[in-house]
């Protein structure tokens, strides 16, 4: 009788080394597919928040079970019966709407609009003598109204006088002009620097509105004009940006650009580097790449105590390590959106960390309120936020012990992300000064991707230098309150004659306190000033 090992191949131990070894071969293709499936599923969530999903970030917790729905209400009301009593016939006047007593109420600023006076007389006055009437008073109506863009040309008339005793021959000198030789208004400079850089109008679309007026202009001539324009700032934007440098709260940030020609039918990918400081002003550096290197060459050796605030990229812990004394503050914001683009995989848990950081901004909005600054908002923060960060941070590294969540998954992408950052996150616990996300600089970087849809690129890394000098101009006017059109229309006509020393001065922020009272105008204004 024949054994039972006997019936097995001569070959039975290769053959199950062979199978085991297929085993985990396919094991292994399977955790790599569900890998590649999850997040092949993450981005499909994103393009679906991004065409269908709501613009803000922000996350609306689930209404209680026991409150009705608005359909609901109206079906419980409708059930009701309705209670009714008789009432007197009477009669009541009509209150005039909110729109008959609205025409008559100025919804403008006199000085700075012009106002065309028509006067409508009473139909029963036509072809009487003014005798035998009496005008008693005077009812205004206003209604806005619009023409084309429109461009003034001034005339500079300058009579050739003869001086009857001397003979002598003289006229009155030519109107100095900002750009020498130049045939541009500084209220010219001003408007198209406005139009193109702060509502994103491009040149040729400028041109075709100046030919429709009747100009006859080249567009190279207004590309001149702005980078002329522009090159006169530069000083003002150098002065500003070192005056960001000095500050003790820095934030920083990245946002890409097309800049330059990388092969053929191709753009380079620069980056502006915003750095907002703690007065309320932004700069927007250019630079090649987005490495390391930029920071350092950006700001330099910053003195110990500085604080730099910034998202998750790793170039700024490289460069805080490089800086003995500079404090990393990380931005909360960005740790929440990790978790948000893990919502899909793990609804209930990100939910829960969701709702854990939100209690962290309620508290922020309470202080705001309560305008609270210094050592009052640092107390507010420790006895109120610190708790619940802790316990955030706890909870957290409950969740990393869970053995079931995998490694590509992205909620444990989530939790390593703040697991590693938990000292840069709890940062603005312990300085009232530092926010506790960089919203603020993120705002300000809104114009740039705004204007990539319009200008498309910049052809030259030149040409991304200067729209983040005249960029740094306007927003920092946005953050102080200053009118850019009068910031500009002064400016450029003080800068050739403003001591050099004093360069800051022209800063929006200084300008404010020292100019903003008394602007230089452009001679149009006082041609057309208003009564």
């Amino acid at each position: 009788m024949e054994t039972e090992t006997s019936s097995l191949p001569r070959n039975y131990p290769e053959a199950l080394a062979a199978w085991q070894l297929q085993v985990l071969l396919n094991q292994s293709l399977r955790e790599e597919f569900q890998a590649q499936i999850q997040g092949l599923q993450a981005q499909l969530d994103w393009f679906r928040r991004q065409l269908f999903g709501p613009k803000s970030e922000r996350r609306l917790p689930p209404p209680p079970i026991e409150q009705l729905s608005l359909g609901e209400i109206f079906e419980a009301q409708e059930k009701q019966p309705v209670p009714t009593r008789t009432v007197a016939a009477h009669t009541r006047t009509v209150a005039k709407r909110p729109e008959e007593k609205a025409e008559s109420l100025p919804f403008f600023d006199e000085s700075r609009l012009p106002v065309e006076t028509i006067v409508l007389p009473a139909p029963e006055t036509q072809g009487l003598d003014p005798s035998a009437y009496e005008i008693i008073d005077t009812k205004i109506s206003y209604r806005l109204a619009q023409e084309p863009a429109s461009y003034v040309v001034l005339k500079y008339e300058r009579p050739v006088v003869k001086l009857r005793d001397s003979g002598k021959i003289t006229q009155a000198p030519a109107p100095a002009a900002v750009l020498e030789g130049g045939r541009a208004d500084v209220s010219l400079l001003a408007g198209i620097l406005i139009d193109k850089f702060l509502y994103h109008l491009p040149l040729y679309r400028q041109h075709q509105r100046m030919t429709q007026q009747g100009l006859r202009v080249s567009r190279s001539w207004l590309t001149d004009l702005v980078q002329r324009s522009i090159f006169l700032l530069a000083p003002i934007y150098a002065a500003q940006f070192e005056s960001i440098r000095q500050s003790r709260v820095l934030t920083m940030d990245e946002t890409p650009i097309k800049a330059g020609l990388s092969g053929k039918g191709k753009m380079h990918r620069g980056y502006f580097w915003p750095v907002f400081g703690d007065a309320q002003e932004i700069c927007f550096p250019y630079a090649a790449t987005r490495g390391t290197v930029h920071i350092e060459e950006l700001l330099g050796k910053l003195p110990p105590g500085t604080v730099l605030l910034s998202d998750g990229y790793a170039a700024y812990a490289r460069f805080q390590k490089e800086n003995e004394g500079l404090v990393h503050a990380q931005c909360w914001a960005h740790s929440r959106r990790e978790f948000v683009k893990a919502e899909a995989h793990e609804p209930e848990r990100v939910a829960e960390a969701l709702r854990q950081i939100r209690e962290f901004y309620r508290i922020e909005e309470e202080i705001q309120e309560k305008q609270l600054t210094g050592q009052a908002k640092r107390e507010y923060r420790r006895r109120h936020t610190l708790p619940l960060v802790t316990a955030f941070f706890h909870w957290v590294e409950q969740q990393l012990q869970d053995i079931a969540l995998l490694p590509s998954n992205l909620f444990t992408k989530a939790l390593a992300y703040v697991h590693s950052r938990k000292g840069p996150l709890q940062v603005f616990l312990e300085d009232p000064d530092v926010p506790i996300d960089s919203n603020h600089i993120e705002r300000q970087i809104r114009p740039i991707p705004l204007g990539r849809k319009n200008w498309l690129f910049c052809w030259t890394e030149l040409g991304a230098e200067y729209l983040g000098i005249i960029q740094s101009l306007l927003s920092t006017c946005r953050l102080q309150g200053v009118d850019p059109y009068d910031y500009l229309v002064d400016v450029l006509q003080r800068v050739a004659t403003h001591p050099a020393k004093d360069v800051a001065q022209l800063t929006p922020r200084l300008w404010k306190e020292h100019f903003a009272a008394n602007p230089l105008r452009s001679p149009l204004y006082h041609v057309r000033k208003p009564a």
